[in-house]
């Protein structure tokens, strides 16, 4: 790119940061993915340089079948303190490092990696703030851009069958589309719980809440035997009910809770909710029409057929499917399973 564009997107980004009330961003925010040095060189191998920590989520969100790397970075001599098996509290200059890739055969996840986008969700004066990069061809950088963008790439999948997708890269704003938390943009997938899991790091397998009190990253930290955990919905040896749940905490949760964007909806799909109505058994829709395929419940026990919770799964019409965001394909391995939670309800 040339240093002229490079001006002129600086210069439209300023403007736009300044739109938002978000100017002092600019301080900050790089134009290149490279400048903030998270990575080793080749940055395609996505190897972290010191005091760029890996971890991922007890239970994986479904994007698009991307594959995902997660890291960590805090500020020198900052650490963050433990609040309760729900959350953390993250200090100042915490960034959140979130790569998406396909490799180009799922049979060999370990080869041929094309990265799309890098997001950053970085904690400033001004609040969390999301920051989309999207990497070029050759996968040697990524650039900052705010207004997100759209990518065709196609990738074998375990059955050897090609699949093809119009990637999309959310823009700077669509962060607030599920970050938000009673009003306020937020990390929504770090919490102790879901971080209370192994994680193999290149020393071997380790707790990563063990790991990162290892590390001294955390303060007021009990031991992680203390902590609640979620059960990975792709684990077999997991009962149903903890992985159904899981699956919705996971994927539908952030926006169906009490103080989330679909709070209106009274219906709150985190992890621990026991109130029956409110995953949804048994619960009219607040609002009928498309999105509720004239099913009357959300989840009919027994009967995932009845369910709207399924119509909307299975749809990938953007006036129905639910989740609303983060997908355009359909998720069968996510139906499967929540095809067999319902099946097993009991209906008293």
């Amino acid at each position: 790119m040339s240093k002229s564009l490079l001006q002129i997107k600086l210069y439209l980004g300023y403007i736009f940061f300044c739109s938002i009330g978000f100017a002092s961003i600019l301080d900050s925010a790089h134009l290149k993915l490279s400048q903030y040095n998270f990575f080793q060189k080749p940055m395609k191998k996505l190897i972290p340089t010191p005091g760029v920590v890996p971890f991922h989520l007890a239970t994986p969100l479904f994007t698009d079948y991307a594959h995902k790397l997660r890291f960590i970075y805090l500020p020198e001599g900052e650490k963050i303190t433990y609040i309760d098996g729900e959350s953390f509290e993250f200090p100042l200059g915490t960034i959140f490092i979130k790569n998406f890739y396909y490799p180009a055969d799922f049979r060999y996840p370990d080869k041929d990696w094309n990265i799309i986008e890098t997001r950053l969700l970085h904690h400033t004066e001004e609040g969390w703030v999301g920051l989309p990069y999207i990497w070029n061809k050759e996968q040697t950088d990524a650039t900052l851009e705010i207004a997100g963008g759209r990518q065709d790439i196609s990738w074998i999948n375990e059955a050897g069958k090609r699949e093809t997708l119009n990637y999309h890269v959310p823009n700077f704003n669509d962060c607030k589309s599920c970050h938000v938390y009673d009003g306020v943009i937020q990390p929504i997938g770090p919490k102790p719980r879901l971080i209370n899991c192994d994680y193999t790091y290149g020393s071997g397998s380790m707790n990563q809440l063990k790991k990162w009190m290892e590390l001294d990253m955390v303060r007021n930290i009990p031991h992680p035997n203390q902590i609640p955990n979620t059960a990975d919905w792709e684990n077999s040896a997991e009962s149903i009910d903890k992985r159904a749940r899981a699956y919705l905490d996971v994927n539908c949760a952030h926006c169906h809770n009490p103080k989330g964007p679909a709070n209106t909806s009274g219906l709150f799909l985190e992890y621990n909710q026991t109130d029956p109505r409110h995953i949804g058994i048994f619960k009219p829709p607040v609002a009928a029409g498309r999105g509720s395929g004239s099913h009357q419940f959300n989840i009919v026990p027994g009967n995932p057929d009845a369910s709207i919770f399924m119509f909307r799964m299975e749809s990938n019409d953007p006036g129905i499917m639910m989740p609303e965001l983060g997908r355009k394909m359909v998720h069968q391995e996510g139906i499967e399973l929540m095809r067999e939670w319902i099946t097993n309800l009991k209906k008293d």
